[in-house]
């Protein structure tokens, strides 16, 4: 049977969205998704997506991928980021010998987390690696069957590398540590291995992988691997930031029939001035963030389809789209929660908890807006960049 095509995932998405929002409450609540949520995301195959055929997987491109987390990320920003996550660790799970991907992939539908910040130390015994470290962040990491998580590689010459283990959630300490501001749904929570073996087939070099080098396992032909990892993870999670603004501008419409502005005149608020240039203004913001997240998704499946090498502008430009798409996002969910008024505050009006979610987001890391023109900025002006990540 053909793997569903792009108008189908998305159709599946966007039927998953009232649910979603009906269910982020709890899942706030919970500081994970609710079982219910995640029963959907799987009945829907959107598990599937990132998966190599060969196990039952779709193998989609990044255009449906963007689609479907947007999707997501405007019924609940928390389900959107998490099937993000779990997305890209299929994606890397890809990447490790046959053997690990025989053993991850038996489970049906399985959902795999996973950290790139290296927080563990690997140190080479009989057969594999000692494993001790602890990886914070870890969204969804209660919820999955198995982590790809990054760690430091203590090579015997004194050397040391930057690589990835996979290990089943089961042999790590879970530490309840999610309470935030937002994001409350993806339970992003510390995880711990203590003197873990890890064998040697669940381990492979980060360093070839950053740089996009050919695999040699059974998906060496599949297009959706002959790009760089960071370019397609940074694509992958910033749609979630693009739903959160299309959720934004969607929710205020729901509300603004009959509001007035309070302290003034205008006993509706749709016919003030100031909301015609707010609402003008974030839907600008949303469209440029759309075509950011757009531009990076068609540059992947192009070069991917072409099999050609990326260069460094290339590749930092995925980065700059990143950034763009946060930013944008972020400044157009501020405009109309700004516009939302007092009552907006209550935590059943999903404006407030859209607000903190993309906010949380633009704090990350990776998705800074700031770190990454910096980066692209570098590039500009003839410097190397100041990461490996890239």
């Amino acid at each position: 049977m053909a793997a569903p095509g792009r108008t189908e995932l998305a159709r599946r998405a966007a039927e998953l969205v009232p649910l979603l929002r009906e269910n982020a409450q709890e899942a706030e609540e919970q500081r994970r998704l609710p079982e219910k949520t995640i029963a959907a995301l799987t009945d829907a195959g959107l598990l599937k997506m990132r998966m190599p055929a060969r196990y039952g997987g779709y193998e989609s491109d990044m255009r449906t991928v963007v689609d479907v987390v947007s999707e997501l990320g405007r019924g609940d920003g928390s389900a959107g980021w998490t099937m993000a996550v779990w997305m890209i660790s299929s994606w890397m799970t890809g990447l490790f010998p046959d053997e690990t991907q025989d053993e991850i992939f038996s489970t049906p539908d399985v959902r795999i987390s996973g950290i790139l910040s290296p927080g563990a130390m690997a140190v080479p015994t009989d057969g594999g690696v000692i494993l001790n470290g602890r990886w914070s962040f870890n969204t969804g990491a209660t919820q999955s069957h198995w982590n790809t998580n990054a760690a430091v590689l203590a090579n015997p010459d004194g050397s040391h590398e930057p690589v990835m283990v996979a290990l089943p959630i089961k042999d790590l300490q879970v530490i309840d540590d999610w309470h935030t501001a937002g994001m409350r749904g993806s339970g992003s929570v510390t995880t711990v291995a203590d003197g873990l073996f890890v064998p040697e087939h669940r381990l492979v070099r980060m360093g070839p992988i950053i740089q996009g080098a050919p695999l040699t396992n059974s998906n060496a032909g599949s297009s959706i691997y002959r790009v760089p990892f960071m370019s397609m993870a940074c694509t992958t999670v910033g749609a979630s930031c693009l739903g959160l603004a299309k959720a934004a501008k969607e929710v205020f419409f729901e509300r603004l029939p009959g509001r007035k502005i309070t302290y003034t005149e205008y006993e509706d608020q749709s016919q003030a001035p100031i909301t015609h240039l707010q609402v003008a203004d974030a839907t600008v913001k949303i469209d440029e963030a759309d075509f950011h997240a757009y531009r990076s998704a068609e540059m992947l499946d192009r070069k991917a389809g072409a099999g050609e090498e990326w260069t460094l502008e290339e590749r930092a430009r995925i980065r700059l789209d990143l950034g763009a798409v946060c930013q944008r996002s972020k400044e157009a969910v501020d405009l109309l929660n700004t516009a939302s008024g007092g009552s907006s505050i209550y935590q059943d009006v999903p404006i407030q908890r859209i607000e903190r979610d993309v906010q949380t987001l633009n704090l990350h890391a990776i998705m800074h807006p700031n770190t990454n023109l910096e980066l692209y900025g570098r590039i500009l002006c003839g410097l190397g960049p100041n990461t490996l990540f890239i």
